[in-house]
């Protein structure tokens, strides 16, 4: 068990994690010519922050979450995801004194234990935005926008956008009459889970997975096609938004958010490729999720993205990712006096910014040429006692297999230029 990562961990190896760095490359750099900056979040948090933030009738809270009691006594819980953290840190600091609207993202591990699948693991890598202090649609449309960009950068600009509204709690508390009033006569068919939610919460019926749920569902009168005034101009506004940048979308009346500080936008951005079917990323408004956690009204709004399944949908659809650049120079030496110029070489080089390697095992000359071809090496130089002494050594191309006499001294040049 000792030499065994966890059931649901897994290491990210050299030798794929350059496709890590640069889709986070790529997605830090979106998002600060958007004009959102980055915030660092603690991995745990009280849990009573994610039973208001995520909701405590939510299966991530009931059955996934890793919660365990500090030697305080307090009851502690891995994050589950970034929302709730960020709102926390949001009213702790007093982020509201800042100008409006405060635009933030995360980059984060987070922790579930739930079954496992493909692409799908008990710690994950999460990337999220947020948005505080907005109210108009206008916002709505800069969220889902980071988005685009960031598919159309990464290549996988054919993931579907959709869209939905929830409406507020005073739509939505009619709407959920005239939901249970359509739902009575099948409540018998639908799952248990669905027939504890039908009191305490109906929409949530609507997001249910279970093939009976969905079947019996499938024709219920829709939030959107229910909204209040206020509401369905927002709608409009969003709509307006998204045409006006050229963004497609669909209008999906089954999206929905169960808990009550989620209001009006919901949206999901869905692959239709084969063998990654399946909802990448989701998110929506949520006006009422700060007072919620004990800060003073404020609208928001936001989205979190899975970095694995992102991957797995770059991987299906071929998309090639760049590696990133090997070793500029390898120094081979023959003898103690030239492995100790080589040494001090090699670290004035990379101080120099350039990619430099010698043997530090003890190699023979012949496998330390062997070395140097395995690594990738674009250059090798050998140093012996003549070399040295006479301060030019011969600078060999791998790749080419020609080679040129070159003065030790200024050595940097060649690569700098």
């Amino acid at each position: 068990m000792l030499t065994q990562a966890p059931k649901g961990t897994k290491d990210i190896l050299p030798g794929e994690v350059y496709k890590w760095q640069y889709i986070e490359k790529i997605i830090s750099e979106v998002c600060n010519t958007f004009g959102y900056k980055e915030i660092r979040l603690p991995v745990f948090e009280h849990t009573e922050l994610f039973q208001r933030g995520v909701g405590d009738t939510t299966d991530i809270v009931q059955k996934e979450m890793y919660t365990f009691l500090d030697k305080g006594g307090r009851s502690i819980s891995l994050r589950p995801e970034g929302t709730a953290g960020v709102v926390r840190s949001y009213i702790e600091n007093g982020m509201a004194s800042l100008p409006q609207p405060v635009k933030l993202y995360y980059n984060i591990t987070a922790y579930r234990y739930e079954k496992m699948a493909k692409g799908r693991y008990r710690e994950f890598h999460q990337f999220g935005v947020e948005a505080f202090g907005s109210t108009g649609p206008s916002i709505d449309v800069e969220i889902i926008s980071i988005l685009s960009t960031v598919f159309n950068k990464l290549g996988t600009n054919e993931i579907k956008l959709n869209i939905n509204s929830i409406g507020c709690p005073k739509c939505r508390g009619e709407y959920n009459e005239k939901l249970k009033e359509y739902l009575n006569p099948k409540l018998h068919h639908l799952c248990e889970l669905c027939m504890t939610r039908y009191n305490r919460n109906p929409l949530r019926i609507i997001d249910c997975k279970e093939e009976k749920c969905k079947e019996h569902t499938k024709d219920v009168p829709a939030l959107v096609d229910n909204l209040c005034g206020e509401c369905a101009e927002h709608f409009e506004g969003l709509k307006a938004g998204l045409q006006n940048l050229g963004i497609a979308y669909n209008v999906d009346k089954n999206i929905v958010r169960g808990l009550d500080y989620y209001t009006k936008t919901v949206f999901e951005f869905v692959s239709e490729n084969v063998g990654t079917q399946g909802t990448v990323c989701g998110g929506g408004r949520y006006d009422g999720l700060v007072e919620a956690c004990g800060g003073v009204a404020t609208p928001g709004i936001g989205f979190a993205m899975g970095l694995e399944r992102l991957l797995l949908e770059m991987e299906s659809r071929g998309i090639h990712i760049p590696e990133p650049k090997g070793i500029d120079l390898f120094i081979a030496n023959i003898g103690e006096k030239a492995f100790k110029f080589a040494q001090k070489l090699v670290y004035e080089l990379r101080n120099k910014g350039i990619a430099a390697e010698n043997d530090v095992v003890g190699r023979s000359l012949k496998a330390q040429m062997k070395y140097a071809d395995k690594m990738g090496a674009d250059y090798v130089i050998v140093l012996g006692d003549d070399e040295i002494l006479n301060g030019k050594a011969m600078l060999k191309n791998m790749k080419k297999g020609d080679q040129k006499e070159v003065s030790l001294e200024s050595i940097s040049q060649i690569f700098n230029k």
